[in-house]
């Protein structure tokens, strides 16, 4: 699809609160166009900023569908953007946009359409891509090439999952769900690294392979093999060996781009990491330590445990993680794997599955694969809901020799952040 731009003056985002699509948004309004939207949530971080900026936005219950004479902004608008997730959480306002007859694309439809107007630095992969995507980002603005940004967390050192640049460059964080980065055709691609994931749209390996295959065909330059690089990453103060290696494939587009490696590896040792990206909340009153982490496969669970000895090795401190599976098509995918993936918690604890896009699968639950867990010779205990979590969690008493994780895609987090003050 080509959209003249030039013609778009109003552009209504539906689940305007989601972190991909607010930073979409954030770049429109960059760009003078008025905005306004729609959310079914209050989401402080991503809409609050948006808010500040002029944005209207519209609760969708007790405002979108229960008050007609609000619904201006909408009717006006030139063109709607949707987040994926709304396909489940509200269909009626996308099959309502789609009546009026005017453009309704995708958040990754709409992003590839302003992204035409850049040299596109894409950032694939099946894990990574946030962290890399931030640290491509932080060493480019480092460097003075002054790149727009657009990440799916927050950059810490941005404070924000949007950055407004004045060069040709777009540093994106391109995501293969749905095949949702073929909608870019980059100067720049790198692909972290290919596994199974997403088999509610994808058959298998192999045809993950074949879209990832088909988002290089589209691309200029490839980095695919950037483990020559390992041995040019400087200490940095994110823990693990995966982030070693998302700072070797950002190491090797500095070297594309012609940055002085020096530069590079002063930016990466400065690099302070991303929201929800095994984020050091604080500590509370009593000594615990709080973290928050996005690892939602169990390739990526095990990286940030494993990244978490690194700095509390057994014997030191235990570790309590409180994990919400994301999605039933992906639990029941990767079940056996996401069983032994907890190796080095001390106790496991699950909330209930995050189903965010999907119909419920009653096949599938926390509670089989709690058991899975015990099976595999680790402690875990699942929860039929939060607040029966909160409860249990509050009465553990966690203390100076205790790390608590809340972990996954959804909203573990809420839990600490009700439980804790740190």
């Amino acid at each position: 699809m080509n959209l003249d731009l030039s013609k778009i003056k109003k552009i209504f985002f539906i689940g305007i609160g989601g972190i991909g699509i607010s930073a979409l948004a954030k770049m429109v309004v960059s760009r003078g166009m008025e905005v306004s939207g729609v959310n079914d949530d209050e989401s402080p971080k991503t809409l609050d900023p948006l808010r500040d900026s002029g944005v209207g936005i519209f609760d969708l219950r007790t405002d979108f569908l229960q008050n007609p004479e609000k619904a201006g902004p909408f009717e006006n608008a030139d063109l709607y953007v949707y987040s994926d997730a709304w396909l489940n959480r509200g269909p009626e306002v996308i099959e309502k946009a789609k009546k009026t007859g005017k453009p309704v694309l995708s958040y990754f439809e709409a992003l590839g359409q302003f992204a035409k107007e850049y040299k596109v630095i894409a950032i694939a992969g099946t894990h990574g891509k946030t962290t890399t995507t931030a640290m491509v980002a932080e060493i480019l603005v480092d460097a003075g090439l002054d790149p727009t940004v657009i990440v799916g967390s927050f950059i810490k050192k941005f404070d924000s999952n949007f950055r407004k640049g004045s060069s040709e460059y777009l540093v994106v964080e391109a995501d293969e769900y749905n095949r949702h980065f073929l909608n870019f055709s980059p100067f720049i691609t790198v692909i972290t690294n290919i596994e199974v994931d997403h088999l509610d749209c994808y058959k298998d390996l192999a045809d993950i392979q074949n879209a990832f295959n088909k988002l290089l065909s589209q691309s200029v330059n490839k980095i695919t093999d950037y483990t020559k690089y390992l041995e040019k990453v400087p200490k940095l103060s994110v823990p693990g060996e995966h982030n070693r290696m998302n700072a070797a494939a950002a190491m090797a587009v500095a070297d594309f781009l012609n940055i002085k490696e020096e530069n590079a590896q002063k930016s990466l040792a400065q690099f302070s990491g991303t929201w929800r990206r095994l984020e050091k909340k604080g500590k509370t009153v009593q000594g615990t330590i709080i973290y928050d982490d996005y690892a939602h496969h169990p390739t990526e669970i095990k990286a940030s445990l494993e990244a978490l000895r690194e700095l509390y090795p057994v014997g030191e401190k235990k570790i309590t993680v409180l994990f919400q599976p994301h999605l039933y098509s992906r639990t029941k995918a990767l079940f056996n794997d996401f069983a032994k993936s907890f190796k080095g918690a001390d106790n496991i604890y699950l909330l209930p599955i995050f189903f965010a896009r999907e119909d419920k699968d009653e096949s599938i639950s926390s509670e089989k694969l709690a058991s899975a867990i015990c099976l595999a010779g680790d402690k875990a205990k699942a929860f039929p809901d939060f607040e029966s979590a909160e409860i249990y969690i509050k009465e553990l008493n966690l203390g100076e020799n205790d790390v608590f994780v809340t972990m996954g895609a959804g909203e573990a987090y809420k839990v600490a952040d009700k439980l804790f003050k740190f």
